[in-house]
Parts: structure tokens; C-alpha cells; sequence
């Protein structure tokens, strides 16, 4: 038996013995991202009601220390993270908008996401601000990635907003399983995700690589615009007809947005397809249940294509939906922790200054997305005033730009996150509008 699998060994049993969580190889990789930057993440929501900050405060505070999400401690060397519980102060922090709570929710979501937690000692990896309207105000919560997936963030304001209207309970069963048993991946799954592991690789080696003027500058931009119920609908619509997902056509979007700022594939050699990503839930896979466990359980995958001059979307969406369909019927977003453990070793054998450029040379993503179906989270009861839900997370060494993509009732909200040592503000203008333009046509056209 391996030294490491003995010191593994006893780790798991220290955890479970003394009501400890071990990190699982996601979180362990988000913490090694946030000494490069903060890896933070937002959600908002908008409550059509007056803001009573006190009463807002008083609520956060019990919901916090009825869940036992206070008195967070991490062990880094050990792996292993503890929730101590005891009392909570939350401070919230008011930004007065006026007339322009747009502008005011996406500078404060710049700032908050540029603004590190610490992970050394107890922490709160929670932060809230509201910005209030007339009649109504946003509720934000900027958290520590790394302790949790956004649908336990869901739940969490589920609870507060509930409890703040004085409705009928919502969010999370009172006993919350903050450490949860790790389950295993099915021995089918693993074979079939190691044995895609070279053809994943070759697709990589094909990959255009973005150009990050500024390496050691990790700083992210923020933008948030929405699609109204018109444009949603031609969206459903059209994925009905083509027979593929919102999911796919949002992959398809964003390599289309950005082909014209990789255009130097086109003269490269070897290198010629754009890569993006796509975030997974993998609660049901691993048999968890979201409504008494807090946590983070999240797979990804990639599909890249070459893009070529003049393909229309409707192609574009259907060749992306050829690859997610072989990655859903295999399962092989379950292979995250496998890619991750082979970077974090390889990550190890390579000196600092190597280590920074690791994810952009030999996993050269130009973009990700992260979609969220509010609808079947949060569902709206009639007679209650309609949520509005807004999301955001740090980009990360992998990402430079990520789309947190939300479907709230009959609209979705997205989020856009940039890295800006790769692209600029003018740069993101032409994204948005290169996303939005085949749905207005559609439009046009219908």
C-alpha cells in the first residue's frame, strides 16, 4: 500500500470521526485558483418589497446559525474543512443606485468579485449588499466558491427571502448535511471517461490558444444583460425545431461571438478549432440531495469546433449537439476529478513561473458556460410578486470569459465575467451583441 493512500486513509477517517468535511479534488483546485485570484461567485435576487435592512441583517443572521453555516474553519495541508457554528454579525452593505441600479449592481458585482475571502484561520465565506428602488431593492450574495455550487446558493435565498416575507418557510430542511460521504463514480463511468481521456487530449492539441497580453493579470470585468420574453421564447422554439438544446445553442452562440477575435486560427497550422466549456450539476449523479446538503458537486466538459466563415448556427448548434449527446450518454462530465488530479500533477513537477501559463497553453478554452433553470428551482406561486435571479463567478485560470446563464420565468438573465488581460470592454461589446444578433434575426424573420 502507497504512503499516499495511507495518509488518504487516514485523513477520510479523521473527517468522518470528528464531523469534518474533505475537500473532494474540485474544491482542493478552486483553493490552488484562489492564491492566483479570487475565486468568488454572486448571486442577486430582486424582492418587490421595501428593503428593511435591519430585519434583513436579523433574518441572514438566524438563517445562518439554524443551518450552521458560521464558523467556517479550513485545513489546507490536511484537506478538510469544519463548520464550528456559533453566532454571526452580518454586515450588509447598502449601495445607494438612485435611478441606475443596473450600472450600480455591475460595478459592485466588478468589485466584490475582485475582492478576496481569506482561507487562512475561521472565515464567513458570505458577503450580502443590497441596492435598493423604489418599492423594491436587490439582495446579493458574494460567496468562497469553493464551499459551495450555486444551487446551494439557491436554497440559501430561497430561505432568507421566504423568512424576510414572512411566507411559507422555503430553502433548506432545518438538519443540513454539511458533510456529505463522497460518493463513488461507477466503475463504468470511470472506464468509459479514461478511455475518451486520448481523443479529449487530441482535441485540445487542435485548439486555438487565446492570447493573454498581461499573464500575471488576473483581473475580471463584468457585464449583465438580458434576453426579454419575446427573444426567450424564438430561443425555445428554435432549439424544439432543430432538435437540440438551450444549452447547445448557447455553445454554438459563443463560439460564433467569439470567432472573429480568434481569427488568427485560420492561418495556424495545427491549432484551428475554438474550445469552450459547459458546467455540470452532478448532484443526481452521485445520488445527493440538494434540498439537506450544502455543498459543491459539479462536473464540466468541453466541445470545440473550427468555426468556419459563413456556417450558419443552426449547423454550428447541431455539430455541438453530435458531441454533448455522446458526453451525456456516457457520462463523461463525470471525469472532472481525473483531468484535475492529472493537472494538479503535472502542475506540481513544473517551477512558478511555468505554472502560471499551465491552463493556457495546454488547455486553451476561449470561453464556458454555467445555465441554471430558476423555474425548476424556484418556482413562482400565484398572487406572489414575481423574482427576478441574477448570477456571476470568477473566471478562473482555465476560463477567460464565462456566461452565467439564468432562466428566470419567461426571461434569462446573463452574467458575462472576463478576464481582462484577454479581452477588453469593447471586445465584450462585440460578444454581447454577436449573442444577441441570430436571435434578433430570427426574430426579424419569424
Amino acid at each position: 500500500m502507497s504512503t499516499e493512500i495511507i495518509f488518504a486513509t487516514v485523513e477520510f477517517l479523521y473527517g468522518y470521526i470528528t464531523m469534518k468535511g474533505k475537500f473532494n479534488r474540485l474544491q482542493k483546485t478552486m483553493l490552488r485558483w484562489n492564491q492566483v485570484h479570487p475565486y468568488n461567485a454572486f448571486h442577486a435576487v430582486r424582492i418587490q418589497h421595501q428593503l428593511d435592512s435591519a430585519r434583513l441583517s436579523a433574518v441572514i443572521d438566524t438563517l445562518l446559525e439554524q443551518y450552521g453555516l458560521t464558523g467556517l474553519t479550513l485545513d489546507k495541508s490536511k484537506g478538510i474543512y469544519q463548520y464550528l457554528g456559533g453566532p454571526v454579525r452580518t454586515e450588509i452593505r447598502i449601495v445607494e443606485a438612485g435611478d441606475h441600479a443596473h450600472a450600480a449592481l455591475c460595478h459592485e458585482v466588478e468589485t466584490q468579485i475582485n475582492s478576496p475571502f481569506t482561507d487562512d484561520g475561521m472565515i464567513n465565506p458570505f458577503r450580502f449588499f443590497v441596492i435598493p428602488e423604489k418599492g423594491s431593492f436587490y439582495l446579493a450574495i458574494v460567496y468562497f466558491h469553493c464551499i459551495a455550487g450555486a444551487e446551494s446558493i439557491v436554497f440559501l435565498m430561497k430561505g432568507i427571502v421566504s423568512m424576510y416575507l414572512q411566507q411559507k418557510p422555503e430553502g433548506f430542511r432545518q438538519q443540513l448535511n454539511l458533510y456529505p460521504k463522497k460518493s463513488s463514480f461507477y466503475p463504468s463511468s470511470l472506464i468509459r471517461s479514461l478511455s475518451a481521456l486520448p481523443s479529449h487530449v487530441r482535441d485540445m492539441r487542435k485548439a486555438f490558444r487565446p492570447r493573454y497580453r498581461t499573464p500575471d493579470d488576473q483581473h475580471n470585468g463584468f457585464s449583465l444583460f438580458s434576453l426579454g420574453p419575446d427573444e426567450f421564447s424564438v430561443l425555445m422554439k428554435t432549439g424544439r425545431s432543430w432538435s437540440v438544446t438551450l444549452n447547445d445553442i448557447f455553445l454554438a452562440l459563443l463560439m460564433k461571438s467569439l470567432s472573429p477575435l480568434a481569427s488568427g486560427r485560420f492561418k495556424a497550422g495545427r491549432r484551428r478549432h475554438i474550445a469552450v466549456g459547459s458546467i455540470v450539476n452532478i448532484r443526481k449523479d452521485l445520488g445527493i440531495d440538494s434540498k439537506d446538503t450544502f455543498g459543491l458537486f459539479l462536473g464540466s466538459f468541453i466541445v470545440s469546433h473550427h468555426v468556419p466563415r459563413g456556417i450558419s448556427l443552426k449547423e454550428l448548434a447541431k455539430d455541438v449537439h453530435r458531441q454533448t449527446e455522446t458526453i451525456k450518454r456516457y457520462k463523461l462530465y463525470l471525469r472532472t476529478p481525473i483531468e484535475l488530479f492529472f493537472a494538479q500533477t503535472l502542475l506540481s513537477l513544473l517551477p512558478p513561473y511555468r505554472q502560471k501559463m499551465f491552463f493556457q497553453k495546454y488547455y486553451p478554452l476561449w470561453g464556458g458556460i454555467t445555465n441554471m433553470n430558476m423555474n425548476l428551482l424556484w418556482k413562482q406561486n400565484e398572487g406572489e410578486n414575481p423574482i427576478d435571479y441574477f448570477r456571476a463567478v470568477s473566471t478562473g485560470p482555465v476560463t477567460p470569459l464565462v456566461l452565467s446563464i439564468t432562466t428566470v420565468g419567461d426571461r434569462v438573465n446573463v452574467g458575462l465575467t472576463y478576464n481582462t488581460a484577454v479581452f477588453t470592454e469593447q471586445d465584450v461589446a462585440l460578444i454581447t451583441a454577436d449573442l444577441l444578433h441570430p436571435i434578433l434575426q430570427h426574430m426579424i424573420r419569424s
